[in-house]
């Protein structure tokens, strides 16, 4: 298989949608490449590290990346396993109009002036939908357009994204744990697991990971674990099953788990992903 694999679900004069799988190889960083056009990447599987000079964001699915047109950057694997992402081009007046002005560098072509936000459980539901409604075919070009136009909103809505706000040797030490959790999401990770692995008091680490993504290290790790439940539940007919892969204790546990985060049963989720999409709010 080619190291890296593009398809085009979808595109129109609004939007272009990518589904991009990484065999993730080159552990190193790669040679410097750069986006035609400005582009929101939406990590769904796996983990890798962008590095801009000398800023790096750790690409995960709890996270949108923005690739600006012409922007150099390079990309790492430090977890093995490889990486697959959806990726939305969207027209750039249209753009423009969505995207808050204060996530925006000033200048006549749009960019960001950030490599990465947070993104929230509904993205993340959208981003799955989104995608396989495309690839089953069960989404037309308007429905998937507006679907595609939601999530973007979504993604970069005020109160549904985080930004981090932390000295540099607090995100790096956020980033190796993110690492860590993204390397084995079905783990059952302890506090004194990770602190194995990073470096640095369980404590501290609790501490400086809560101020950098804004969420507690047992969330971040379950949204992990559930952003995956929503790209392989419709590969899944035994769903007891699907949780136990992913870690959960029960099936009953990952479904309260699943239904506390996105509203909705994982049965419900797979039967609305194999029939039809919907935008919703």
């Amino acid at each position: 298989m080619p190291e890296v694999a593009v398809q085009s679900l979808l595109k129109t004069p609004t939007v272009s949608v990518r589904d991009i799988c990484c065999q993730g190889r080159c552990r190193r960083r790669s040679a410097e490449e750069s986006a035609s056009a400005t582009e929101l990447v939406f990590p769904y599987r796996g983990v890798y590290a962008r590095h801009v000079g000398a800023d790096q964001a750790i690409a995960e699915a709890n996270q949108v990346l923005f690739f600006n047109a012409g922007e150099g950057y390079r990309v790492s694997h430090p977890v093995a396993g490889g990486d697959a992402c959806l990726s939305l081009a969207i027209d750039e007046p249209l753009l423009r109009e969505l995207a808050p002005k204060a996530l925006l560098r000033d200048g006549a072509a749009v960019a960001f002036r950030r490599q990465r936000l947070r993104i929230d459980p509904r993205a993340q539901e959208l981003i799955a939908l989104l995608r396989h409604g495309l690839r089953q075919g069960s989404a037309e070009p308007l429905e998937a357009e507006s679907l595609a136009l939601t999530l973007v909103q979504r993604a970069l809505g005020p109160r549904t994204t985080h930004a981090a706000g932390a000295s540099p040797g607090r995100q790096k030490l956020a980033d190796r744990v993110k690492l860590v959790l993204a390397s084995d999401p079905a783990r059952r990770w302890t506090l004194a697991d990770i602190a194995a692995e990073v470096g640095g008091s369980p404590v501290y680490l609790t501490q400086v990971f809560q101020q950098v993504e804004g969420l507690p290290l047992y969330r971040y790790q379950m949204r992990l674990r559930l952003a995956r439940a929503l790209n392989l539940l419709p590969q899944y007919d035994d769903l007891t099953a699907l949780g136990l892969d992913l870690g959960f204790s029960s099936h009953s546990h990952f479904s309260a788990a699943f239904r506390e985060t996105y509203g909705r049963s994982p049965s419900a989720f797979r039967r609305a992903a194999l029939r039809r999409v919907t935008p919703g709010g």
